[in-house]
């Protein structure tokens, strides 16, 4: 690597990393004022609202990572075209395509940064953050074992062993132990459904009540039972593809697929996520013509406002394709692939026509 293509990595990448840091700062300066809506609901105070804010970070980076390497070239490499060194560079002797080579050079060390982060903090981190918010909020102890989930509410111990996809419960056992912490009552049930307002639905109900002479058994076929435990914390254990790696993603989509059940949402999820480092490089490409040739002698404040609306456009289309393929069920590899398709090709024609 001579000394200019390292130049402009460095630069570039110097650039990306804190428009990056600027986005994210900017994010969660919008989150922390959503959140502060709920403050004081439950237990979920400024503290927790801090790390809550720490924790989805990684998540937030790896998704904005894309629009700042657009901001960061438009910026960096916008300003070299100001000060003429991509003139000078193309004096020398230095085609176009070797200006976009090293800028895609940036690309592949912002690319394995995200990756990094985006596999190995962010699913982890996630999950630790919706544990956080859900719990603090309702008051409620949550453990997630291979025993499905344990909640506790007062002397009560609540295990959750299935929550099926239309947010009912299957399978759920309450163990509840007197002033001298010994076990006095437990509860199973086949199913439950939330009713609202603290309400749950029991259904296929068998009762044991436990003394120290006697155990008396009891059985109901459906049965109400009160708890303050509400429907969003049991939302913590239900599989979101923000909490899931790419490999974890793959083996839930074939558990699904293999149990007959639909899987698009996680197809969808897992092939924009394995697409989105190649987004980098997209908008990369796109900045491209911007800086060398038509962007020479447009200020700081154009180039951020071109990156700004060039960011915000892709991102609507890639919505609208993902949304319209659930809609009329299409290939979810073709629906993620198509806007950074389309985007790319438009990129290479606009640098064409510049060359």
């Amino acid at each position: 690597m001579n000394v200019l293509t390292l130049y402009i990595v460095r630069e570039v990448t110097k650039g990306s990393l804190l428009a990056v840091l600027l986005l994210l700062t900017l994010f969660n300066l919008f989150t922390f004022s959503d959140e502060l809506k709920d403050l004081g609901h439950g237990h979920y105070g400024l503290k927790q609202i801090l790390w809550y804010l720490a924790l989805t970070s990684p998540r937030v980076f790896f998704d904005l990572v894309p629009s700042a390497a657009l901001l960061g070239s438009l910026f960096v490499v916008g300003a070299m075209a100001n000060n003429r060194e991509i003139v000078a560079m193309r004096a020398a002797g230095l085609s176009t395509g070797w200006v976009i080579r090293s800028i895609m050079l940036a690309g592949l060390v912002l690319v394995a940064i995200a990756v990094g982060v985006g596999e190995f903090v962010a699913p982890a981190s996630e999950r630790a953050a919706q544990i956080l918010k859900t719990t603090a909020q309702n008051n409620g102890v949550v453990l997630r074992s291979q025993y499905g989930m344990w909640l506790r509410e007062g002397n009560r111990f609540i295990n959750v062993r299935q929550i099926l996809d239309d947010g009912s419960l299957g399978d759920i056992r309450v163990y509840e132990i007197d002033e001298q912490h010994k076990l006095s009552r437990v509860t199973q049930a086949e199913h439950g459904r939330f009713l609202g307002n603290k309400q749950w639905q029991l259904t296929n109900v068998k009762q044991s009540f436990i003394s120290p002479r006697q155990i008396n058994a009891d059985s109901l076929s459906e049965m109400n039972w009160q708890s303050a435990i509400d429907s969003d914390l049991l939302k913590v254990a239900v599989v979101n593809s923000d909490n899931l790696s790419l490999f974890d993603l793959y083996n839930y989509i074939a558990f699904l697929k293999a149990n007959n059940q639909k899987s698009q949402n996680y197809e969808l999820a897992f092939w924009s996520r394995l697409i989105n480092p190649l987004v980098t490089f997209v908008m990369l490409m796109v900045s491209a013509p911007f800086v060398i040739g038509i962007g020479r002698g447009i200020g700081t404040g154009g180039r951020i406002m071109m990156g700004v609306l060039i960011g915000m456009s892709f991102n609507i289309l890639d919505r609208i394709a993902g949304h319209m393929g659930l809609v009329y069920d299409m290939n979810p590899m073709l629906m993620a692939m198509a806007p950074s398709a389309l985007v790319f090709c438009m990129a290479l024609y606009a640098v064409w026509r510049t060359s």
